[in-house]
């Protein structure tokens, strides 16, 4: 391409000699009229003189015109803006280009002049180029006039508005320009008037420090190049083809050439090249002018376009584009911060590595960037990864020997990946490389089976799965593949084939870990099709399915029922013996369509399968194959299908041997005098264990074995030496018999015996489980604590919900001693350190993952237990000893404790609150008992305990209306239980528990302004006149717990509705505000807190709980001046006597006199009071004053030394800039001393008084001078 120096504002294109149009421009105009125009001094200054007519465009008065005055003409009538029709779109595009270009012909520089205001008001400009700003004013002054007159009261342009019209008006903006370009190809565009006009404005609207402009001119310049691409790539295929023409001609034979037709030829190459070096000029004009600046925006959508669209010139002209020039602008904005950009460069590059012819050229690049394109499929947006994957993918295709097999196994992985786009990318990038290969030798292969070529496919897959080491993700690997390899992984016969079939000679057969995988593999695919939804983890939850996929659906369930209907009970008795193959094809009879063993004569393999299973249950002990053969035969016992019969029998048969079996080693093994040995032990636990996994799906009431685990179960707790396994297994037993009793009895089919026999058996197993809490054998307690929580979960009040009111006799609460007994084992065997945990049967703490078991164990545990608490089954105010850990134990049980809290609250408030506060206090007393009275305050346990009630405070929310009854009891507990323990050193030091206020202050932001007073009269008759004064270290706590009360307690900062403080107005929205709103108040404020006050001041004579009555809502949100509040309304009041507010108190008893003395203070010493509060507040005032002004002269000096590109041209800068700490200026705020912040800002120089638009960065300094920054502002 021809080099264009880089150009400036004013856009100028250099001259060239008149030439003829080529034979091309006859298409459009077959007279010729249209010839290159504009020459001259007009076309120099990049602009004609206004009102001067084009020299071949037509000059008379064209007939039929769209377009008068720069306005579209409908009917003979003016009324559409170019924007406006554009915007509405009901107007063909090409129609509208249309009569543009006739307006153009008739006079360009009215149909240029309305083009222009197109550009400016797509921008969202309410400006507009006058006709003597565009005859008179060269573009860069233009735009800075457009620039001044820019509304961004609202930061929305077109581009950026949301809705279906700004959307479709996209689109037609950039068709309108391509549309433009195309109809103009053959003559407009060449007439060194149009298009230098149009680029030179696009080009400065893209160096603007307004956004609006940047982006709509970058969208447009980028748009109006992919068009010049076309155009060139026309006039590159019309050149070729001329050139062939010349040759063919000139080749022939003297007397048959045609010199005529060669001068015509040559004449035409000559044009055709002469518009190609003006198109190319144009290119580079927009590439450097604009592409260059704004590939690199601060705006990531403006950075996207141009990737965007660098990538389809790449595509559309490989010739020009397509090399190291360019393609490092894509490379290089794959590093981008922004997302959406990242993944424009991935769509771009797709576009050129899935075309074969173009993988030659992308060598050099691949090479250079290839691993950060591995290393995007890694990215934080899941977009952008899934388009690395597909990348990498079209790369594989185009070579196998680009990418290495650790870039390749980078994606492996992510097959197993839980977002499921990704797993499908990965999973089709897999199947691309290990099974899209075929060699010539495998074309003569059978379909189906063993030596099929899907047979070897299968194999791959397998040991695929085993190499990736993550055996437990079968179902994942599957989800990923089923996309790309669904008719490979439906592929059931050939798996069967290769676990049933021998192997042919010369033949490796599979191994047993082979063999397990192959099956876990076969029994995903089988769910995957009858299932038709993503496994756990990777959808949001089952889709609705197109009839096809309905259809597919049971077409595979039927293919997959009849082919195992026979293979089944092959391959069960094949692998018998082996635990994890077994449990896996034990869950396909799942998937079966049961209609096909009748409609199918398929009975004889349904009697094999039964005889196999029962083999199964016989010959294996193992918890999870007996649950697979129980759910086997509960699905197979389904009474709608007429094999139900048949399978009842055979289960009723399996279940009378095991309970004979049972009930004669049970008397043989409590045979009084004889020590059992290992063996009758072992008959017992295994028959047991059998007898549980059946009892769990299926109701085994008529055989009556409640009465022979319990007998076992008391032998064990009389005798003390019952194998642990053995008491286990008959409490779960034992549970599931009460269970389905219940389940018989809530049916109503019952009598009033069995409810009676309910009612006493699950009595006795609790108690029975209570009395093996007390166990030495940790899991056998474990058993039972379990056992206990669900039971009494179970039989709680909430068993008489839904109508079942009969069941009230069933309703079993615990008593004390066994909630205290569920609370100790909580705290002995949950809240424990990892190091002392022996809970493994196996010994190995130091293996991770026996650790990760364990821990998952606990907090099952105590997730039970903090059930019965949720649900009211025991006293909330047991959850004291289980909120006092929530810091210790946050990485363990954080979420369990809080979750607790929250649930707790919703039931009681008031109560929630008395729990938490009891934590803290029992933390205060151990920390006592452990530190001694004398203990220092910035220890480790009293600070430990000091954030755990700042936490505490910040469940609460925001919310202080509905806590309020809550927090104001909370505050009554903590005040009555500092002040509850006099000093140990005797009458003059403060109460034993005094520091225990300075954690209840933790609290104090949550109370309401009337409830803070009322809590500070509350806290004042418990103090004496000598505690007032009081001033030594040891007095602080209650120094600062008073000074939190009386923070704030006479303004009216906090918005009762909501519970929190105004934050959303600016430092200038607050000077604005009326003054007349700082003191509104509802009429019965006032009345309300009295009331409200009194009521809690007169419900102390009974000491009960103080409740609040609810406040009316407040609305005022301006801080009062703490200057002009006299002091006598704000220490007087506080300070005033409980008596002589309350003249019916009782007298307090002699003991507690010191703590309740009625503080009878003169004038002076409140005065004096008052003076020295007043004093330090006024220092604080000025130490908030000089931290305020440290702060902004330190932004100050971040705006000088600060730079980069513009993201919004707002103004002033100054106020921008403050705002950005907005928060930390809001509270520095409410301690100053005045209203509203009173900032007197000088006009910031603007747009107006900007000389120079700098096109690719700015700097704050340049528009602010000292007398902006240096603000005086108190």
């Amino acid at each position: 391409m021809i080099a264009a120096q880089d150009l400036q504002t004013d856009f100028q294109f250099p001259q060239e000699a008149d030439s003829q149009l080529s034979s091309d421009t006859d298409l459009e105009d077959p007279d010729g009229k249209n010839a290159k125009t504009g020459k001259g001094t007009a076309a120099k200054k990049g602009k004609k003189a206004f009102g001067e007519k084009a020299k071949g465009g037509g000059g008379g008065k064209l007939s039929g015109l769209g377009w008068v005055n720069g306005h579209r003409q409908e009917n003979g009538m003016e009324n559409m803006t170019l924007f406006e029709v554009v915007k509405i779109g009901k107007s063909a595009t090409q129609s509208v280009v249309d009569d543009w270009i006739e307006a153009y012909k008739h006079d360009r520089d009215i149909a240029l002049l309305d083009l222009i205001n197109f550009f400016i008001q797509c921008s969202g400009c309410k400006g507009a180029v006058s006709a003597e700003m565009f005859r008179n004013m060269q573009n860069s002054e233009i735009i800075r006039k457009m620039t001044e007159e820019f509304d961004e009261d609202s930061g929305d342009y077109p581009l950026t508005m949301s809705g279906p019209q700004w959307k479709k008006f996209r689109l037609s903006f950039c068709e309108f320009i391509g549309v433009l370009v195309r109809q103009c190809q053959y003559s407009i565009i060449y007439d060194e008037y149009m298009m230098d006009t149009v680029i030179s404005l696009l080009t400065g609207l893209s160096d603007s420090q307004v956004r609006a402009f940047r982006h709509t001119s970058t969208l447009a310049a980028m748009k109006l190049m992919t068009a010049l691409v076309n155009v060139a790539l026309n006039l590159s295929i019309n050149m070729d083809n001329t050139q062939r023409q010349y040759e063919a001609e000139r080749n022939k034979v003297i007397g048959k050439r045609a010199n005529d037709r060669l001068e015509l030829l040559l004449q035409k190459r000559k044009e055709l090249q002469e518009n190609q070096d003006e198109i190319e000029n144009m290119m580079n004009a927009i590439f450097k002018g604009v592409f260059v600046h704004r590939y690199r925006d601060a705006i990531a959508e403006i950075r996207a376009i141009c990737i965007e669209e660098i990538g389809v010139w790449m595509k559309l002209y490989s010739d020009a584009f397509l090399n190291d020039s360019y393609l490092k602008y894509v490379g290089w904005t794959m590093h981008d911060k922004q997302g959406e950009v990242r993944l424009k460069c991935l769509t771009a590059l797709q576009g050129l590595y899935y075309s074969r012819e173009l993988n030659t050229r992308l060598e050099l690049f691949t090479s250079r960037f290839k691993d950060r394109i591995v290393s995007m499929t890694l990215d934080k947006e899941y977009d952008v990864a899934v388009q690395a994957i597909k990348l990498l993918t079209l790369v594989l295709q185009s070579s196998d020997e680009v990418l290495t097999a650790e870039d390749c196994e980078s994606v492996y992985h992510l097959v197993y990946s839980a977002h499921r786009p990704i797993a499908v990318a990965a999973g089709e990038f897999l199947f691309k490389k290990l099974f899209s290969h075929r060699g010539p030798e495998e074309e003569g292969l059978p379909r189906r089976g063993r030596q099929s070529l899907n047979g070897g496919l299968i194999k791959t897959t397998v040991f695929f799965f085993l190499e990736s080491e993550l055996h437990e993700h079968g179902a994942y690997l599957v989800d990923s593949l089923w996309e790309c390899a669904a008719e490979l992984l439906k592929d059931w016969e050939s798996m069967i084939s290769l676990l049933l079939d021998e192997p042919m000679p010369g033949e490796e057969a599979l191994t047993d870990r082979q063999e397990t995988a192959l099956v876990e593999i076969m029994l995903c695919a089988i769910r995957q099709a009858c299932e038709c939804h993503p496994p756990v983890g990777r959808g949001t939850g089952k889709r609705v399915l197109a009839a096809k996929e309905k259809k597919t659906q049971l077409d595979d369930r039927t293919r997959i029922t009849e082919m195992f209907a026979v293979a089944l009970p092959l391959l069960l008795a094949k692998y018998c013996v082996d635990v994890d193959k077994v449990t896996n094809l034990l869950l396909i009879p799942k998937y079966f369509d049961l209609d096909i063993y009748t409609t199918g004569r398929l009975e004889k393999h349904l009697d094999a399968l039964l005889r196999q299973v029962w083999e199964v249950v016989d010959k294996h002990t193992d918890t999870e194959v007996l649950e697979a053969c129980s759910t086997t035969y509960h699905y197979l016992c389904n009474e709608e299908f007429t094999i139900c019969n048949r399978v009842d029998i055979a289960r009723s048969q399996l279940l009378d041997e095991l309970v004979d079996k049972f009930n004669r080693l049970l008397e043989d093994f409590l045979q009084e005098g004889e020590e059992p040995d290992e063996d009758d032990a072992y008959q017992v636990l295994s028959t047991l264990k059998r007898i549980s996994a059946f009892h769990n799906a299926h109701d085994l009431s008529k055989w009556d074995l409640f009465t022979s685990n319990y007998k076992l179960l008391n032998t064990g707790l009389q005798n003390g030496d019952m194998p642990e396994q053995i008491v286990i297994h008959a409490m779960q037993c034992t549970h599931y018999i009460v269970l389905w009793h219940l389940a018989k009895v809530s049916e109503g089919s019952s009598s009033k015996g069995d409810m009676v026999t309910l009612r006493k058996q699950m009595r006795a197993f609790c108690l029975m489980c209570q009395r093996y809490l007390n166990s030495v054998n940790t899991a056998v307690k474990e058993q039972a604590f379990t056992i206990l929580c669900d039971s009494l979960m179970i039989f709680s009040h909430q068993i008489m919900s839904s109508g079942r009111e009969q069941l009230e006799p069933l309703v079993y609460t615990p008593d004390s001693s066994l909630q205290a007994e569920l609370l100790n084992f909580i705290l002995d065997q949950v809240f424990i350190d990892q190091d002392d945990d022996n809970n493994s049967t196996d010994g190995q703490q130091d293996d991770e993952a026996s650790k990760i078991e364990a821990l998952h164990k606990r907090r099952n545990l105590l997730a039970a237990y903090c059930k019965l608490i949720i649900y009211n089954v025991v006293e909330i105010n047991t959850g004291a000893d289980i909120f006092k850990q929530y810091m210790r134990y946050y990485n363990d049980y954080g979420d369990i404790i809080k979750e607790t809290m929250s649930k707790t609250r919703q039931i009681d408030k008031i109560q929630c609150a008395k729990t938490l506060i009891l934590s803290l206090q029992q933390l205060f007393n151990e920390m006592l008992s452990d530190l001694g009275c004398n203990f220092d305050r910035s220890s480790s346990a009293f600070c430990g305990i000091k954030e755990l009630a700042r936490r505490f405070s910040l469940t609460f929310g925001l919310d202080q209306v509905k806590t309020r009854e809550a927090i104001a009891m909370l505050h009554k507990d903590g005040i009555e239980f500092a002040f509850k323990e006099p000093s140990p050193q005797g009458e003059g030091n403060p109460p034993l528990n005094l520091a225990f206020l300075d954690i209840l202050s933790e609290f104090s932001s949550k109370l309401l302004r009337q409830d803070k007073k009322t809590v500070h009269m509350y806290l004042e008759r418990f103090m004496t006149f000598q505690m007032a004064l009081q001033r030594e270290d040891c007095w602080l706590p209650l120094i600062s717990y008073r000074n939190s009360l009386q923070a704030g307690g006479d303004d009216d900062t906090m918005s009762v509705i909501s519970g929190i403080s105004s934050r959303g107005s600016t430092i200038r929205s607050k000077k604005s505000k009326p003054a007349t709103t700082s003191k509104r108040k509802l009429p019965e404020e006032e009345n309300s807190c009295s009331s409200s006050d009194a009521m809690w001041m007169n419900r102390e004579q009974n000491v009960q709980t103080p409740l609040m009555m609810p406040s009316p809502h407040l609305t005022s949100t301006v801080l009062r001046d703490p200057k002009k509040m006299r002091p006598e309304d704000s220490y007087a009041a506080a300070y005033a006597a409980p008596s002589e507010q309350h003249p019916h108190q009782p007298v307090p008893s002699p003991q507690q006199h010191h703590h309740q003395t009625a503080m009878d203070y003169n004038t002076q010493v409140t005065w004096m009071l008052a003076q020295r509060q007043q004093a330090e507040a006024h220092q604080q005032q000025e130490r908030v004053c000089m931290q305020y002004a440290k702060m902004r002269n330190h932004m100050q000096q971040a705006i000088r030394r600060g730079s980069g590109l513009m993201e919004d041209d707002e103004e002033p800068i100054v106020e921008d800039v403050m705002m950005s700490s907005e928060d930390r200026l809001e509270d520095l705020n409410e301690g100053m001393d005045f209203d509203t912040m009173d900032i007197d800002l000088p006009p910031s120089k603007n747009r107006r008084e900007r000389t120079e638009l700098k096109p690719d960065y700015f700097d704050p300094s340049s528009i602010m001078d000292d007398s902006v920054l240096n603000v005086s502002m108190f």
